[in-house]
């Protein structure tokens, strides 16, 4: 049973493996509220995860210790486990799906795991480390679906309600359901009027749809960026402190998480990967009733591949204006390219790419041109296309 007390245990013997990540106040991303930050992404590892699967391990009776541990994970469970793992002197083996980034394959090499590539998601590598360890005699340690391991989530609650006193809502990331569960147990038990919020992305809604229908359902497939909380189905006992304890669920789009990513990039120098955004992106988003609330949203982590991390930042500066092309159709003659960056420039815009296409015109002297532009948000790029409009020009 999940009990306050084996909380406040998992708190005091994680004390010399976790590092614990004060709340920071976030300014400029959600001007509606008082937000803060809970920075997991700065964790060991790079992730929450580390809390539960160390938490898990210390739990372990000599025999089982012995016999060495086995996991899957879409890679920050890996990490966690693997370093708890070797620091108890345990053999530790990890079952990841071939998609996994491959800084988080390499990463829990690093920590001293052995790997074992699945093809397919992280409920395939799960199969497989449950094949694994009937077969070779390995204690299974669950990313979400444990006691241990959500009461070793659950620290991140005391220590955000020991740095903050009066908050009103919590947001927290949602995949498989342990952070929440851990964090939503803790909160009610000991600030009953805080507010629990979960956050799934669109392509893995699988809590959302458990608990609007009641039961636990399965995805036949999930599709995000958000790799971390990609998970198919819920456990039995997350969907049930779920269904207990947490106040909503919303679900947010890639888009609006990649807007998230480079929100926390800009405005607090903060690296989040996919899943550790979306409470982030949530709160930005408006998926709640938080004006003139104090809250917390859980940066969960923020171990995200650098060739992912570039794709998202040009996503996110789409999504904001930051960044927009236009096609122009035009007469092909001297002075058209000068005329326009002169209209952009005027309007304050940068061109920042330009490419000629010939096609289908009405004209037979008919071109096209492409203009790659950074802009300050919609407002501006409306401003240029405007005024190209007005100078005659004729925007596809």
């Amino acid at each position: 049973m999940l009990t306050l007390d084996k909380v406040f245990n998992a708190q005091t013997v994680l004390k010399n493996i976790i590092r614990e990540t004060n709340v920071v106040r976030a300014y400029g991303i959600a001007p509606d509220c008082q937000l803060f930050l809970k920075p997991e992404n700065l964790q060991i590892t790079g992730s929450f995860k580390v809390r539960g699967s160390a938490y898990k391990i210390a739990m372990l009776s000599e025999e089982e210790k012995k016999k060495g541990v086995i996991a899957c994970s879409a890679g920050n469970h890996a990490q966690g486990v693997a370093l708890a793992a070797t620091k108890n002197g345990i053999k530790s083996l990890i079952c990841l799906p071939d998609t996994a980034p491959i800084s988080k394959v390499e990463a829990t090499k690093g920590f001293g795991a052995e790997v074992c590539l699945v093809e397919g998601c992280y409920d395939d590598a799960y199969q497989k480390a449950l094949e694994l360890r009937d077969s070779e005699g390995y204690t299974f340690v669950h990313p979400f679906d444990d006691e241990n391991v959500i009461a070793g989530q659950g620290t991140i609650a005391l220590e955000i309600l020991n740095d903050l006193d009066n908050i009103d809502a919590i947001v927290v990331p949602i995949g498989g359901g342990g952070l929440i569960s851990g964090i939503a147990y803790t909160a009610k038990q000991i600030r009953p009027s805080v507010k629990v919020y979960g956050v799934q992305v669109a392509g893995a809604p699988s809590m959302y749809n458990s608990v609007k229908d009641g039961e636990i359902e399965c995805l036949s497939s999930v599709s995000t960026i958000a790799d971390g909380i990609a998970v198919k189905q819920p456990g039995e006992n997350t969907f049930r402190y779920v269904s207990e304890y947490v106040d909503e669920i919303a679900l947010v789009t890639d888009d609006e998480v990649a807007s998230a990513i480079l929100a926390l990039i800009e405005k607090q120098k903060m690296i989040a990967e996919g899943a550790g955004a979306t409470a982030v992106a949530a709160v930005m988003a408006g998926k709640f009733d938080l004006k003139g609330k104090r809250v917390v949203a859980v940066v969960s982590g923020g171990n995200i591949d650098v060739t992912s991390l570039s794709r998202v930042i040009d996503r996110g500066l789409l999504n904001s204006g930051r960044s927009s092309s236009l096609l122009i159709e035009l007469i092909d003659k001297p002075g058209q390219l000068k005329e326009i960056s002169c209209i952009i420039a005027d309007c304050g815009g940068n061109v920042t790419g330009v490419h000629y296409e010939k096609g289908n015109t009405e004209s037979v002297n008919g071109c096209f041109l492409r203009i790659e532009m950074e802009t300050r948000d919609f407002e501006h790029v409306n401003l240029i296309t405007k005024t190209l409009r007005d100078e005659g020009f004729k925007l596809v």
